[in-house]
């Protein structure tokens, strides 16, 4: 009876963080089995040599003459798509209001680098199948959501350099005793976020998984796990962590599966914010990064060895 009263009530903390899609806000007022590998490498035809380093970005820059940062200037606000539903990443926090987390405070050092002010953001809340859309439909200017590098993105969005690096782990109820990812999911259903890398995964692998279900935000895959629907979740081992820390009865099985870094998408043509975000981010490794950490990932992910180095273009 205990075990169904904390269940019930991770499910609640866990439905209270889901809100509806595009919610816009104002800042001012406001493991198994296989081996490690770069995620989601391009498709390539017979014989083809890979020519794609998703890592490499372009050299960073203080010029903000160019149309992508001239026009932030001139609007006043950094508009920025976000998420409110991964703990410790983009959340809400429900005494504030606020929007807090580890890529929260990477959005307030762009604002203020490029603005002067780290408040004057606008967020829009975008689900995980709608960030490329959003920056492709020009509603954002940037997205810093727990979002993968990867050759096939880039094929649609820029991203500036790697910030952070996840991989893909297995989320299963500790009653499920798993020890093992192919253990975890042999014959069960699993649940994974629409357009995600951990979708990628599973089709290139479904690990004896019986059925995959897919949704658009991870945390909706919590949910379904703590009410039956589903027996395991795959998801990035960072987003992973957070729902083990809002619901103790869920635990991270297995080694990572791949190897992912996190970068922030901009426009394909944005080449000149690309170069001053990356600018910001040089900044950041050097005084705010770990810090950031310290705060929000380090009680969960454990010490860390700092923020993976920046890898330029020629």
């Amino acid at each position: 009876m205990a075990r169904t009263r904390t269940r019930i009530r991770s499910a609640v903390l866990a439905a209270a963080l889901l809100v509806p899609l595009t919610l816009t806000m104002s800042a001012s007022a406001q493991s198994g089995a296989g081996g490690v590998r770069m995620a989601a490498a391009p498709v390539l035809a017979p014989g083809a040599t890979p020519t794609c380093d998703p890592t490499k970005s372009v050299r960073p820059s203080l010029d903000e003459s160019g149309p992508a940062v001239s026009a932030i200037k001139r609007r006043g606000v950094l508009i920025a798509g976000v998420d409110q539903n991964s703990y410790r990443w983009g959340f809400r926090d429900p005494a504030s209001g606020q929007l807090e987390g580890f890529d929260i405070d990477l959005v307030h050092a762009v604002a203020k680098a490029i603005l002067g002010d780290p408040n004057k953001v606008q967020f829009k809340t975008v689900p995980t199948d709608q960030r490329i859309n959003a920056i492709k439909n020009g509603q954002v200017d940037l997205i810093a959501r727990t979002m993968s590098i990867t050759c096939d993105r880039l094929n649609d969005v820029a991203f500036s350099t790697a910030y952070f690096e996840a991989g893909q782990q297995v989320v299963v109820p500790r009653s499920a005793r798993a020890t093992g990812i192919d253990q975890a999911l042999k014959g069960k259903t699993v649940c994974v976020a629409d357009s995600s890398t951990a979708q990628t995964e599973l089709k290139s692998n479904q690990h004896g998984a019986a059925k995959v279900r897919v949704v658009g935000n991870q945390l909706d895959c919590l949910v379904l796990m703590q009410l039956g629907q589903v027996d395991a979740t795959m998801t990035d081992n960072a987003l992973a962590v957070g729902q083990a820390a809002q619901d103790p009865t869920v635990q991270v099985i297995g080694p990572s599966l791949t190897s992912e870094p996190y970068g922030i998408a901009m426009a394909k043509g944005a080449t000149d914010l690309v170069a001053r975000v990356n600018q910001v981010l040089a900044d950041y490794r050097q005084s705010g990064w770990q810090a950031s950490y310290d705060k929000w990932l380090g009680p969960y992910l454990g010490p860390s060895n700092g923020p993976p180095p920046a890898n330029y273009l020629p």
